[in-house]
């Protein structure tokens, strides 16, 4: 496992509610050259899209609009607490602002579910971990 994937890791760990064994393997891996898709959108950023959100289950990850959309995850060693993740990669070019990430977050409180924050700190992080990723594939598909 290299630097990278690790700090993403402990980062979702501890800045989020954790990650967990999931993976969703139904979802297209196989990457192409950013301007020759079969998909809507940057398929590096996609794919570190899928890649770090993946310890959460899918509601949805569509290639074509570029959404992906997590059900509600709680790390078994704080159960009071879940993330849903939205991840949307909008533009078919490996950018930073071709790439948006919000978090929701609950806490379990008196037997319900209650709304509360997340740090723009995480969010922006989680952001910096897709993008970061996705320059690494690049340069690890693209000749010298």
């Amino acid at each position: 496992m290299n630097r990278l994937h690790s700090t993403a890791a402990a980062l979702l760990i501890f800045a989020i509610v954790g990650t967990g064994c999931a993976r969703n393997r139904n979802l297209p891996t196989r990457l192409a050259p950013s301007r020759v898709t079969t998909i809507a959108v940057n398929s590096y950023l996609w794919k570190a899209a899928v890649d770090t959100v993946s310890f959460a289950p899918l509601l949805q990850a569509n290639p074509n609009s570029g959404v992906i959309i997590t059900d509600w995850y709680a790390n078994p060693k704080t159960p009071g607490e879940r993330v849903k993740l939205t991840v949307a990669v909008l533009d078919p070019d490996l950018r930073a602002d071709a790439l948006r990430v919000s978090a929701a977050r609950q806490v379990y409180q008196n037997g319900i579910w209650v709304d509360a924050p997340v740090s723009a700190a995480t969010v922006q992080k989680l952001e910096d971990i897709i993008l970061t990723r996705a320059r690494d594939l690049r340069r690890a598909t693209v000749p010298g």
